[in-house]
């Protein structure tokens, strides 16, 4: 992500990837992303202990890292990514379909979001959130990246249980996806400001494919990242959009010289079109979710963008 830096007077030098001339904006100290980390790795540590491997009957062969006691993973063979069981995720608060519509368990829209399938999932999650929301964080703040982060996460969530009806899903990925989208639409919406938009670009997509080749693994799907990386790319146009070019020293020029608008034309439309768009979405997610309706019927190849059952493991759906 490019980084906006610049000098205390607001004379500009090519720094950071940001365009000559533009104003540095008020830091942020992060906390909110660090108190997001240390709480999934609790949640995790939880969802061990609740487990608890050595006292359950194995139809997959024997606990991985024994040594762990009631710590151990499950088998390989059942949960690669060296975590829990399904059950134990399904009772802690994952992701299901006919829980979510038949029993009215709609929290599990949020709770899935702190749940993660494995060690190996939740250490990429939380590699993501460091590199990502840390830097997020000290530009925007937290009140506006809490917000892409949870409406994320729940996008994710709602599309995910549109289409996976007989598994379950956990993990932040809804949510990182999201600020990776927001990330895009910042750059996107801000266009004029950056100079180094291809490294950052270059970035996004190494981040993205690996999340997505995640995503083929048992209890992790990639309609949470589809949904939530499209939630937090229209929240990224919606929340985060800068100042054009030049409005920071507006005051200090001459009259004729002065910018009359603090955005762009074209900011202005996107954001009115991220706006629509995400209202839109969400109602329309949510009442085809509460009604029952299936969505696979409406997108007959989503399955091949879940798990992807082979020999070394099983998938639940």
């Amino acid at each position: 992500m490019a980084d906006v830096e610049g000098n205390r007077s607001g004379a500009g030098k090519r720094s950071g990837g940001v365009a000559h001339g533009y104003r540095e904006e008020r830091g942020w100290m992060p906390w909110l992303v660090p108190l997001v980390l240390a709480a999934c790795v609790a949640v995790f540590v939880v969802e061990m202990y609740v487990n608890n491997c050595p006292s359950r009957s194995q139809a997959y062969g024997s606990c991985s890292a024994r040594f762990l006691h009631r710590f151990s993973f499950q088998p390989v063979r059942e949960n690669p990514l060296l975590g829990p069981s399904a059950s134990t995720l399904e009772k802690l608060g994952a992701l299901q379909w006919s829980k979510v519509v038949h029993q009215h368990q709609a929290w599990r829209l949020v709770t899935c979001i702190w749940l993660h399938a494995g060690l190996i999932h939740l250490l990429a999650n939380m590699l993501c959130l460091l590199f990502v929301g840390v830097r997020l964080e000290q530009q925007f703040g937290f009140v506006r990246i809490g917000i892409i982060y949870l409406l994320s996460g729940l996008g994710g969530a709602v599309l995910s249980a549109l289409l996976l009806r007989n598994g379950i899903s956990v993990g932040a990925s809804g949510a990182l996806f999201g600020l990776l989208g927001a990330m895009v639409s910042e750059l996107i919406i801000n266009w004029t400001i950056y100079s180094n938009r291809v490294a950052a670009l270059l970035t996004l997509v190494v981040i993205i494919a690996i999340n997505l080749g995640i995503g083929l693994f048992p209890h992790v799907d990639n309609f949470a990242h589809i949904g939530g990386f499209s939630s937090g790319f229209l929240l990224g146009f919606v929340l985060l959009i800068r100042p054009q070019f030049g409005w920071m020293e507006h005051e200090d020029l001459p009259f004729p010289a002065q910018i009359l608008s603090k955005y762009k034309a074209y900011q202005y439309i996107l954001w009115v079109i991220a706006l629509l768009l995400l209202v839109a979405g969400f109602v329309v997610g949510l009442v085809m979710l509460f009604t029952g309706v299936n969505g696979n019927d409406h997108c007959h190849w989503c399955h091949y963008l879940n798990c992807v059952p082979t020999s070394r493991w099983v998938c639940e759906s």
